[in-house]
């Protein structure tokens, strides 16, 4: 039987709000701005409260279980960042007001740019771009005019490694380079050999995702970056795994020239469904000039007696805005608030208590599943989600079994280099009864897999919705709940 939806719960007259009387004189809108017959469900808010608790309890989140997704990094959000962020003296403000009387937001924005170029090693950071493949398109834009300034118009090649992040390629091609894919060694790192042969007068530059995809430090990474530099390139970090490396490696000090944060993975705040994202984008001293403008900056310096007056600086070869305002403020607020409350010594804890839960999970797993590239991992790893003695089984399965043990699962399928992958990314945040918890499960179904294979072809068992037909779902989209010509001519 289907479920009852919040229309049917409606009864004609049942009202969940009252209005207060206008305190302006009333006034009409003018004629299509007001919809005769819109068609709402009338219910009581006892009713709506219920109706949305109750779908809201359906729904997998990190506060209420283990969200091991490689690559995202859905880690746990410390409750004290949300708290922060609705204070009144940011929730109130809004970047029209004049530059004096937003002191406070702007000196948060200027510490958190301060503190992302100490982590991270770079001269100088910019807060405008929504996320990270947005600050991906920024560092692809500045390679581009670096190059143009400098009249060397033939650099249209940009190098991605076969073990980058997917959106790597499609930042190139939007600016219209040529994307050339690098092949991985057989340790997963960037093959060398490789990489010199297509490093010529064409390079532009190499967008280099390290630890790589596949959980893996680049041990060449220093090589790397020697090698595009000889050619005439430009090096772009893809940063979206610092969470393995804070206090650890400053990707500048190897001579990264660009890299993105992700403010929405390794600093915590709030991810993808959770809350906008939040993609910083550091460079090296010889492409300050370049960053969006505006950035914030100290206008008037202070004394003894006045503190400093913060406002916007414009760099001079600038690409121009890449957001509206200044960036997710929002965002920047939590990251402030983690980093502050952290330190330099809980910064580099993170990174190590990553880095022990993800080799913890690997070794574990080890041998029941087979791992690819066997070596000490970083904050993730990546299996192989099949047997050759079990062949109808696949990752999907695997990841749709992990929910009947109350598990949201992995990553599936990606990277591409690895057959049926699951990337798995335990995040520092759990606990080690949370990880052996999660080991038993994947034990017991690699187990299932070859005495019951049914459970795993048939799953999930036990939650709201059973198995979708993802590709049907992808193919025939439905965009509202209402059936054709119910709703008013007007809609």
């Amino acid at each position: 039987m289907a479920e009852s939806t919040i229309f049917d719960l409606s009864i004609a007259g049942r009202k969940g709000v009252t209005f207060p009387e206008p305190d302006v004189p009333a006034t009409s809108l003018p004629k299509g701005f007001v919809r005769e017959k819109l068609q709402l469900p009338e219910l009581s808010e006892m009713q709506v409260v219920r109706h949305f608790t109750s779908i809201s309890q359906k729904n997998y989140a990190i506060d209420l279980g283990f969200y091991p997704l490689g690559s995202c990094t859905m880690k746990y959000n410390p409750k004290i960042n949300e708290a922060v962020s609705r204070l009144p003296g940011f929730t109130a403000t809004h970047p029209h007001m004049p530059v004096e009387s937003v002191q406070g937001n702007l000196y948060l924005m200027y510490s958190l740019q301060e503190m992302l170029k100490e982590i991270a090693g770079f001269a100088a950071v910019t807060l405008q771009p929504a996320a990270g493949a947005h600050g991906e398109l920024v560092g692809t834009l500045i390679i581009h005019k670096y190059h143009k300034d400098r009249g060397d118009h033939k650099r249209t090649r940009m190098l991605i490694p076969d073990s980058a992040h997917g959106t790597n390629p499609a930042s190139s091609a939007m600016l219209g380079f040529e994307v050339v894919s690098l092949p991985s060694d057989p340790r997963g790192n960037v093959d060398l050999v490789a990489l010199r042969e297509l490093c010529d007068e064409n390079l532009a530059g190499l967008m280099f995702t390290n630890p790589n995809t596949l959980g893996l430090f680049d041990e060449n990474v220093c090589e790397v970056v020697k090698i595009v530099h000889e050619a005439g390139g430009l090096v772009y970090g893809d940063g979206a795994n610092m969470n393995a490396l804070l206090g650890v490696l400053r990707p500048g000090d190897v001579g990264i020239d660009i890299l993105h944060f992700n403010l929405h993975k390794t600093f915590s705040t709030p991810h993808g469904g959770g809350g906008p994202g939040s993609g910083p984008v550091a460079v090296a001293k010889h492409l300050v000039d370049y960053l969006p403008d505006p950035l914030v900056g100290i206008v008037e310096e202070g004394d003894e007696e006045n503190a400093p007056l913060y406002g916007f600086i414009h760099p001079a070869k600038s690409i121009g805005r890449i957001k509206s305002f200044n960036g997710h403020f929002g965002m920047h607020i939590r990251a402030f608030t983690y980093i502050s409350m952290l330190g330099k010594e809980g910064l580099r804890d993170v990174a190590e208590k990553a880095v022990l839960n993800a080799n913890y999970l690997q070794q574990k797993l080890k041998g029941t599943y087979t791992l690819p590239y066997d070596r000490p991992c970083m904050h993730e790893f990546v299996l192989e989600g099949f047997w050759k003695d079990v062949p109808g089984i696949h990752a999907l399965d695997i990841a749709k079994r992990l929910m009947d043990y109350n598990f949201h699962p992995p990553t599936n399928y990606f990277p591409l280099i690895v057959h049926e992958a699951l990337m798995i990314e335990p995040t520092e945040t759990e606990t080690k009864e949370t990880l052996d918890r999660f080991a038993d499960a994947m034990l017991k179904i690699a187990e299932e897999a070859r005495t019951n294979p049914a459970l795993l072809h048939d799953a999930p068992h036990n939650t709201p919705v059973r198995r979708c037909d993802e590709l049907k779902a992808a193919k025939d989209l439905i965009f509202c709940c209402y059936p054709v010509g119910e709703l008013d001519e007007n809609k």
